[in-house]
């Protein structure tokens, strides 16, 4: 294939517009596209599955902020993705979907690509003129970077074929049209608006700002540091924003499921609760159970759509998080708030899940997931970077294991499938690769994603995974007690075993004493990563019930 090809063309404008690092499945499609930009500069991970590639790239993005690509094959190739994308779309996270179309009828690949797109909620852009091409790419790479959007780019096969005219890009103007469900442009926030916070922050007494999403945006964690200060507010965050005060005197954690009961008791006092970026949905508000009888509810997000999406709000915003805060703090007088003494002294003396006492249910066979995480939370370097998967297990490790920041937790939940937990965690380890992978995955979860296990031995990447084994689908094993579990249980797998096959470390786990192969790995070169296959107790965790209603 020629470099002046359409194909070629494109490759090397994707990567001109800002990509750096391509995820994919290569197939006849999209062979010499992605190709082309590695010649032009860009890294392409290669995964084992399209599922795997989509969910590296949407972590990728996640924990970077930088727009990335999935590079798949036409018709199969794209629908084995289609999982990821949804996850990514959900997430508003900037990713571009390179998938190549075929537009023969006959073909075995023809399918209504743009239709799934729309789907699962993202949009759809399809290249037609050869001259416009690589532009309209650029393009899609800027609206993708710019509206936080996943965009399915569909480039038909003849297209990539066909030759490129010579400097048609630079003087024709293109243009496309975008299929699909895309946000509200950011706009700026509406001064009445801003005074009915302002206000509402001046008569709280008890303030509690929880960040979203929204809050991980540059200059965010300052500008709301600064007004939680003048405001006397306490500060939470979602699961997605997890560590972004870390270290702050009045962080409460996480806010929602996952909330150690100290927690959700300063945040259920709240006379006044603010959403920054966040959707103070059924998890991060357990189902409004965090709100208080009294409380005023706020919410502030650069998208009209989101405010009051999933409850009533008294004050919406529409405005850049950083933006409003930032115009607030000089509305807002120096006061008390919610720091009193009594509040510093009982965070001070820790109010988290390290703090919160339990009744260990190991067993001779068999950890409690508490023992297990927090254990491994002492002996692991704090600098590290966690993928988690979903299931009943999905609390231990989101809200036990600390993190530095707000990269430090890769959480795609948003569509809530298993299996995703091992993909994410690779793509959030390229991204920050000085510091240790961690993936936190269940049984199923690992079983489902097993073949990427090899991408990991073959990228050479020293993470530690672990996987809460209860041989079971946990979450439907607990939802469903009382009923024939026959279809969610399993006899028992050696995960260890299976890692090992694809050359990597394996070690089980039923014990704390177990652990002394990890503190080796951990002391050792890491040539390779480790598999812990926990065999863990089976108990409902405490979010799960209570999401759940048991």
């Amino acid at each position: 294939m020629t470099a002046d090809t359409c194909a070629g063309a494109i490759g090397r404008a994707l990567v001109d517009a800002g990509i750096r690092h391509v995820f994919g499945v290569v197939g006849s499609g999209n062979f010499h596209l992605t190709n082309a930009m590695i010649a032009a500069g860009a890294t392409f991970t290669a995964a084992r599955h399209e599922g795997g590639a989509a969910t590296m790239a949407d972590a990728y993005a996640r924990t970077s902020g930088a727009v990335t690509a999935v590079s798949v094959h036409q018709g199969c190739g794209y629908t084995n993705a289609i999982t990821g994308i949804a996850e990514a779309a959900k997430s508003r996270t900037p990713l571009v979907v390179l998938a190549p179309l075929a537009t023969a009828p006959s073909s075995n690949f023809a399918i209504d690509q743009g239709a799934i797109a729309a789907a699962v909620g993202a949009e759809s852009v399809t290249l037609t003129d050869p001259g416009a091409a690589a532009r309209d790419a650029a393009r899609v790479v800027a609206r993708a970077r710019e509206g936080r959007r996943t965009i399915v780019l569909q480039l038909p096969l003849p297209l990539l074929d066909d030759v490129a005219p010579a400097g048609a890009s630079a003087h024709r103007p293109g243009g496309f049209a975008a299929a699909g469900a895309g946000a509200v442009e950011p706009g700026e926030a509406d001064l009445a608006a801003l005074a009915a916070l302002a206000a509402a922050i001046g008569a709280a007494k008890r303030p509690v700002f929880v960040a979203g999403r929204g809050g991980r945006a540059p200059g965010a964690r300052e500008a709301l540091l600064d007004l939680a200060e003048a405001s006397g507010a306490l500060v939470a965050t979602s699961a997605v924003a997890a560590g972004l005060f870390h270290g702050d005197p009045w962080d409460l954690g996480i806010s929602g499921g996952f909330s150690s009961p100290g927690a959700a008791e300063l945040i259920r006092g709240a006379d006044l609760i603010v959403g920054w970026g966040c959707a103070l949905n059924m998890w991060t508000m357990r189902h409004g159970r965090l709100i208080g009888d009294r409380a005023t509810v706020a919410q502030v997000d650069d998208t009209t759509g989101a405010l009051g999406a999933h409850r009533e709000i008294d004050v919406p915003v529409v405005g850049d998080v950083s933006a409003v805060a930032r115009a607030l703090l000089g509305r807002i007088g120096p006061r008390a708030g919610y720091r009193t003494g009594e509040v510093a002294r009982r965070l001070a003396a820790g109010i988290g899940w390290r703090h919160t006492p339990f009744d260990d249910a190991s067993t001779a066979e068999r950890i409690d997931p508490r023992t297990l995480t927090l254990a491994l939370d002492e002996l692991l370097p704090l600098e590290r970077v966690i993928g988690v998967d979903s299931g009943n297990f999905m609390g231990y490790p989101s809200a036990f294991l600390r993190v530095p920041d707000e990269r430090g937790l890769c959480f795609t939940q948003a569509f809530q499938s298993i299996g995703l937990g091992l993909a994410t965690a690779i793509g959030a380890a390229l991204a920050q690769p000085d510091r240790l992978p961690i993936a936190a995955l269940g049984d199923g979860g690992a079983l489902m994603a097993a073949a990427e296990f090899e991408t990991l031995r073959r990228l050479g990447l020293p993470m530690l995974v672990i996987v809460y084994n209860d041989d079971a689908y946990g979450a439907e094993v607990h939802h469903f007690a009382g009923e024939d579990l026959d279809t969610v249980t399993f006899p028992p797998t050696d995960i260890a075993a299976i890692a090992r096959g694809y050359g990597l470390e394996g070690v089980t786990v039923r014990r704390p004493g177990d652990l002394d192969p990890v503190r080796a790995w951990l002391d050792g070169p890491r040539e390779r990563a480790l598999v812990i296959d926990a065999k863990v107790t089976s108990e409902p965790s405490w979010w799960l019930a209570e999401a759940f209603g048991h």
